[in-house]
């Protein structure tokens, strides 16, 4: 191997996390290189993009931090120092104006990843940020393979920001667990979040795969919420399942309130209105306006369908969907390993960011928030490390 190459700054990884703190870094002042595996940066964000790119919430910035459950209070100061206000004039600074959609998300008006993208890797640019691609780090400080041969590279300081471990066609495989567990860094376990969950469905769900079941309340443990969900040959996803996932995941069985604004008791009585001699699927049918998947489901999960079990009808899941699958990931680099700047303790001028760290958040703009709070916190102060 060749002798290492000596930089200034170094960034591992071109998500999010890692192309704002070569942001932060080079405007002020440091001479940045960005190494990324992929032939092509950001290309969770882009997929992300594809359908919409949720960049941001606009719930007040306390209720947005205690969506972090408990990593509320070590993200807090970095959510406040570049938070959605922040994170909202960032993007418009870079041409994309933003919307508000009626559930509280916000979009730029392009909807895709890909102008904001190319935006901001015009910025990069003009700032002197050298990108190489092709560059996957393999360990130690710093080895990589690389398009010409291995190469090593010695920086005065660098900010890891590789991602968590799912969507590993698009980068974040999480392969640098092993690179930190072997210099002594302890990592919490990955495991899936923002994911479905299988259900094993009987043949006669098959003609509703893929149709979304609207309007009930969904409850997980302590945790409730009005939100879809589709039915899928697998089992169940969507938005709904997603805000439920940990508590999911965790043991809590999901029930379903399929008529939030009707009692059990009217339930009961609009059914005992019905000929005895109705069937069971016609009386549903006609007194309470079931049909579709939102029948087949009931049909399927119940022989009783009384008021009680409809306002408490308990969809039997299995495990969750695989972590590479999954939207994002639980686990990573332990707090506990990390200073108030996010330096790792042991590993002097090696800073860390996104969703390398230990903490998940629901879908609606949080997740992309904090990898860019934390890449910009750990690049805000990587920039001071001499």
């Amino acid at each position: 191997m060749r002798q290492a190459e000596e930089l200034d700054a170094l960034v591992i990884g071109a998500g999010p996390a890692g192309l704002i703190a070569a942001e932060v870094m080079a405007s002020a002042g440091r001479s940045i290189t960005i190494c990324e595996a992929k032939p092509s940066p950001a290309r969770k964000f882009l997929m992300a993009g594809k359908s919409g790119l949720n960049l941001l919430n606009a719930a007040p910035l306390p209720d947005q931090i205690a969506t972090y459950s408990e990593a509320a209070d070590w993200l807090s100061p970095m959510l406040h120092a570049f938070g959605p206000d922040q994170i909202h004039a960032w993007a418009e600074g870079l041409g994309e104006p933003l919307f508000t959609g009626s559930s509280g998300r916000i979009f730029p008006r392009a909807m895709k990843a890909s102008p904001l993208l190319r935006a901001w890797l015009a910025r990069l640019d003009s700032l002197g940020v050298t990108l190489r691609r092709g560059w996957r780090w393999t360990g130690g400080a710093y080895q990589f393979t690389t398009p010409d041969g291995p190469r090593q590279l010695a920086p005065r300081t660098t900010v890891l920001a590789l991602g968590g471990a799912s969507w590993a066609r698009l980068g974040s495989d999480g392969a640098w667990r092993a690179h930190l567990t072997a210099r002594g860094i302890a990592c919490t376990l990955f495991q899936p979040a923002n994911m479905g969950f299988a259900v094993a469905w009987s043949d006669h769900m098959i003609p509703h795969f893929g149709l979304p079941i609207k309007g009930a309340r969904l409850i997980a443990g302590a945790h409730s919420l009005r939100a879809e969900f589709v039915l899928t040959a697998r089992g169940v996803e969507g938005g709904g399942i997603y805000a439920l996932s940990r508590a999911l995941r965790e043991g809590a069985s999901l029930t379903l309130d399929l008529f939030p604004d009707l009692s059990a008791t009217e339930l009961d009585a609009r059914l005992a209105r019905r000929p005895a001699k109705e069937s069971r699927t016609n009386r549903l049918r006609k007194a309470l306006g079931l049909s579709g998947a939102r029948l087949a489901l009931v049909n399927e999960c119940t022989r009783t369908p009384d008021g009680a079990t409809l306002k408490a009808l308990t969809l039997p899941l299995g495990a969750p969907h695989p972590m590479d699958e999954a939207i994002s990931t639980a686990g990573g680099i332990a707090r506990a390993e990390l200073d108030d700047r996010l330096m790792l303790r042991n590993w002097p001028g090696t800073f860390a960011a996104g969703e390398m760290l230990d903490w998940e958040a629901p879908t609606g703009g949080y997740l992309l928030t904090a990898c860019l709070a934390t890449g910009h916190w750990a690049g805000k102060h990587a920039a001071r490390y001499r």
